[in-house]
């Protein structure tokens, strides 16, 4: 039998790479790359020989026949791919691949950051070059947006840690955690003691409403709801007080289907993930029965995935909300497009000024917006309106506002910032001086610090790839400089400025310290809730 490409796929290409009849499609040197949701096997000519499921770190190729309940829909998917896909001669080589040449030098080379984007910089460093790199995160264990921002019951998404883990534990990298640059030392003296720094810091700014009310208690940021209910150490856990029968959530993407599908899930699947267990106790002791999304746009503009929508788990309603525009916008739905998988939902009339039924329901509302929001010490209501016609707005009782519009990157100690964009101003990864046009010597961006906050993490191996082809043109042509200071310096001279430094022993310490916890409830992990409570897990040891 062949295999499928499931709801996990997040692009990593991988898969694409070890195919031995190329049947895997789009690659990333395709241009519907950038727009595809997942990627997808032909099954007409997969020869089941399981190469992809075996390099994929997420598990989303599985064979057809092993399919069930949910996924099944995911056979259709793959063969409906290639149905409406052109032919295309297959590339004698894969160009994203491609690293720029060897290094003439062996390079010195810091990431600021563990998450997706600086982790595949530094697998990828340490498989095509013999570069030699210091990883430094400001938490003490490791993992970024795979740790802080993956929905806990998207266990087959987290298996990304595992893939992360080599580089982490490579001879040639050392890490130096739980210390921010910026705040503990700066650009600069990473500089002194290595040729390159690269940042992989990702982006945890939301864009706010810009609305009445919007500072009543009630009203979150969704960045700062995930990094709560992920154990985010910066999140203190009584800022988040989720309430109400009816959540309002601005936004209708991926992030706010995890949220949605939260607020309306079982509390007793909950419980099995490593959702820390201040979450799973507030998720239990809500009683959630609607969560609408509002969209400001048309369904054509909706900007979740297909996969995140159909693995909604059973027992939740999911309605689009009847209107003109709405319905108008569904009936010319291209087909394979969000709005044509919208238009498979049942299109109801929906009454948001009325308390929810009793049933579970997911709400998609589209061509509305926030104009303001009321309450006395906590958000009560929304005064929602048809985009553009705010005299028309109607009262929405809620007891929760999220907003998941979108994230933007925060500057960087040190470096240039481009406020419009939200990233640092770079040129393929280089990062320049907007004001002369020249490069910022010895330093480079990767993520979304360095694209602006699209793709998931997969995207991040073609982004990494990109940056070191950068870095290793800019060094062969003698335009990196070496670093004044050795890197064997660096550990001693951190600790020497910082208390708490985490090496390696101490971070790996931690982490198995977490998954122990785990095993004794029958769960991946149970996370620390501190910085303190982490640090007294292993004595103080030297920056491995």
């Amino acid at each position: 039998m062949a295999y499928a490409i499931t709801q996990s796929c997040c692009k990593d290409a991988s898969c694409v790479s070890v195919c031995p009849v190329d049947c895997i499609h789009p690659t990333p040197d395709e241009p519907d790359f950038g727009t595809a949701d997942i990627l997808y096997v032909d099954p007409k000519a997969c020869i089941d020989c399981g190469a992809c499921a075996d390099a994929c770190p997420v598990a989303a190729p599985k064979a057809i026949d092993l399919l069930s309940g949910s996924e099944a829909v995911f056979e259709q998917l793959n063969a409906a791919y290639y149905e409406r896909r052109p032919e295309r001669e297959a590339p004698p080589v894969h160009t994203w691949e491609e690293m720029g040449g060897d290094l003439a030098r062996t390079l010195s080379i810091a990431i600021v950051g563990t998450g997706p984007a600086a982790a595949y910089t530094a697998r990828q460093l340490l498989l095509s070059t013999d570069a030699k790199v210091t990883m430094i995160d400001k938490l003490p264990v490791p993992g970024g947006l795979v740790r802080g921002g993956v929905a806990p019951d998207h266990t087959d998404t987290k298996k990304f840690a595992d893939l992360f883990h080599w580089a982490y534990r490579h001879p040639r990298t050392k890490m130096v955690m739980n210390v921010e640059v910026g705040r503990d030392i700066t650009h600069d003296e990473v500089l002194q003691h290595h040729d390159v720094v690269i940042y992989g810091v990702g982006a945890r700014r939301d864009r706010e409403l810009g609305v009445p009310g919007e500072d009543l208690s009630g009203v979150y940021p969704a960045p700062d709801v995930v990094g709560w209910y992920n154990g985010a150490l910066d999140i203190d856990p009584a800022d988040i007080v989720l309430a109400g029968d009816r959540v309002v959530i601005v936004g209708n993407g991926n992030v706010a289907l995890d949220l949605a599908r939260l607020l309306l899930h079982d509390p007793a699947v909950l419980a099995r993930t490593d959702m820390p267990d201040h979450a799973v106790r507030a998720f239990g002791d809500l009683d959630v029965r609607e969560v609408v999304l509002l969209g400001r746009r048309g369904p054509s503009a909706a900007a979740f995935t297909r996969p995140e929508l159909l693995m909604m788990p059973p027992g939740i309603d999911v309605v689009v909300a009847r209107d003109q525009f709405t319905e108008d916008e569904l009936a010319e739905a291209e087909p394979e497009t969000n709005a044509a998988v919208l238009a498979g939902l049942p299109l109801v009339d929906v009454d948001l000024t009325t308390p929810p039924g009793d049933r579970r329901r997911l709400v998609f509302a589209f061509g509305r917006q926030v104009v303001s929001v009321e309450g006395q010490d906590r958000v009560e209501a929304v005064q929602v309106a048809p985009s553009g016609v705010p005299e028309q707005a109607v009262k929405v009782p809620c007891g929760t506002l999220i907003r998941a519009t979108g994230h933007r990157g925060t500057p960087v100690a040190g470096l240039p910032f481009d406020e419009a964009t939200a990233t640092v101003p770079n040129e393929h990864g280089r990062v320049v001086d907007p004001a002369t046009g020249r490069p910022v010597p010895g330093t480079y961006v990767v993520g979304w610090i360095k694209r602006g906050a699209t793709g998931g993490i997969g995207t991040n191996r073609t982004c990494a790839h990109e940056t070191i082809a950068t870095i290793i043109a800019d060094a062969n042509a003698g335009q990196v400089p070496w670093a004044p200071r050795r890197r064997l310096t660096f550990g001693a001279y951190v600790r020497g400025r910082v208390d708490g430094v985490v090496g390696r022993r101490r971070m790996l310490a931690i982490e198995k310290a977490e998954e122990r916890r785990g095993e004794r409830e029958g769960r991946p992990r149970v996370k620390f809730g501190s910085v303190d409570e982490m640090l007294k897990v292993s004595p103080a040891t030297s920056v491995h």
